[in-house]
């Protein structure tokens, strides 16, 4: 049989594994940067923490686990009977209970209704952790991948939500992206279906908006009407999706389409908060942080400020995305946590940085120094000094074979190996090194009492 994966998974070789340390690497330090400490969960959650909290089309997105002993025949039967409604994203507790985590957000929340009485709040938690989805692979789009994600749980400060937009800007800036950091309210969204006497209808009006850049305001326009809107409410919304200007002034108009509604001035006067708050920086990242009030993201457990991000200059979905939710825990019994949070789509990522040429030329480089292999003396001694530098932290590998000088050059130029060590009998006898640079060609003998110095 051939060997293959699963359709929507990848092997990942060390080249490219570097890259992705090096980006999960910038995000974990700037975490913890701003205080966040690591949590892990497990890979397999109960499938009823996981079952309602994404919506119908998510509980069919949802990888199920079949329980043990389904072999056994007093159970097959039942299993035939059943199995289409596992399919259609319904629950038979006979065939499976179990089932691998969506995300990283339901399972922090059940961890937090768990743990609630031995946490210190406000809880700063980072988890950079796989999760799986059983959606259609393509381009940017994984049945497997990573998520990197950020929570503050236990404050209904805004100062967390700063944070945030910080977070974003900084660990964007260190990775060389430029980056549109947006923002919206879920309670302008709210707000603008009480306006249009359709707060039963606000679901289907943020889904649509969330569809602008994909299907276009006349496409958008369609499935409002099909919602059941009137044209004055339809009129409406095509009036806050074409609001334009700077924030300030996205900001005025934004007032008198929705100020009116208690909801909408209370989502207006949590924007301008952030806003104002990011002015005080003197990195400028303010210009990044744009108001964006077709934002609407998916997920119905958001209640205030919401976030995307998208990387210019380069044809990619959103790179990162978040937002506020006061009451998640609620879901498991234990009320009025508030909390916000954001993820870092780290595969989109990865490819925005290939496509940009962003990763560091010397990123792929393991190996710092080859000792060649010259015979059985010169390579025990050379094993010697080798293990000197690796006990400083600078790494070698010394050739396992005494082959041809040309082959050990080779291997050392397909591992991208900057510097190479020659130690022959008469290197031994005069206890001296021979060290090559593999870029540039020069080469120098030094005493093998230098080597460390030399490397460090």
């Amino acid at each position: 049989m051939k060997p293959s994966l699963p359709q929507g998974t990848r092997d990942f070789a060390a080249e490219t594994l570097h890259k992705r340390r090096f980006i999960i690497d910038t995000i974990k330090e700037t975490f913890e940067l701003y205080g966040f400490e690591p949590l892990e969960t497990p890979s397999i959650e109960n499938l009823e923490t996981l079952m309602g909290k994404y919506g119908d089309e998510g509980d069919k997105l949802i990888f199920k686990i079949l329980n043990n002993g389904l072999d056994n025949p007093s159970k097959r039967e039942n299993v035939i009977k059943e199995f289409e409604h596992i399919l259609s994203g319904k629950n038979n507790k006979n065939i499976t209970e179990r089932a691998l985590r969506y995300d990283l957000t339901i399972p922090f929340a059940r961890f937090m209704a768990m743990n609630q009485g031995k946490l210190t709040l406000p809880f700063k938690r980072y988890q950079i952790q796989p999760v799986w989805r059983a959606d259609r692979p393509q381009k940017g789009r994984y049945r497997e991948f990573m998520q990197c994600d950020a929570d503050v749980a236990g404050t209904y400060s805004l100062i967390s939500d700063v944070e945030l937009a910080e977070i974003y800007a900084d660990v964007f800036g260190k990775l060389k992206i430029d980056v549109e950091i947006k923002i919206n309210s879920r309670k302008i969204l709210y707000a603008l279906a009480e306006v249009c006497d359709s707060i039963d209808n606000i679901t289907a009006i943020t889904i649509a908006i969330d569809k602008l850049d994909k299907i276009g305001m006349e496409k958008v326009k369609e499935e409002l009407k099909e919602t059941g809107l009137s044209e004055k409410s339809i009129s409406i919304i095509e009036n806050y999706i074409s609001i334009e200007g700077s924030n300030s002034e996205k900001l005025d108009k934004i007032e008198t389409l929705v100020g009116a509604s208690e909801t909408g001035k209370k989502g207006i006067e949590e924007l301008k908060f952030v806003l104002d708050f990011l002015k005080n920086d003197d990195s400028k990242r303010i210009n990044k942080v744009i108001l964006d009030f077709t934002l609407a993201r998916g997920l119905n457990y958001y209640t205030g400020t919401i976030y995307e991000v998208k990387a210019r200059n380069v044809q990619m979905g959103s790179i990162g995305g978040g937002g506020r939710y006061d009451d998640l825990t609620g879901l498991f019994g234990v009320p009025n946590i508030p909390g916000v949070g954001i993820s870092f789509g780290l595969d989109r990522i990865y490819d925005v940085m290939e496509e940009l040429k962003l990763f560091p030329e010397e990123i792929n480089r393991a190996t710092e120094v080859l000792f060649f292999n010259l015979g059985e003396k010169e390579s025990k001694h050379a094993f010697y000094l080798m293990q000197k530098l690796r006990h400083q932290n600078i790494s070698c590998e010394l050739f396992y074979e005494n082959v041809k000088l040309d082959k050990q050059f080779k291997y050392a130029t397909k591992k991208n190996i900057s510097f190479a060590v020659i130690i022959g009998s008469k290197e031994m006898e005069e206890k001296n090194c021979l060290v090559k640079n593999l870029g540039t060609g020069e080469q120098k003998t030094i005493p093998e009492t230098e080597l460390v110095d030399f490397f460090k």
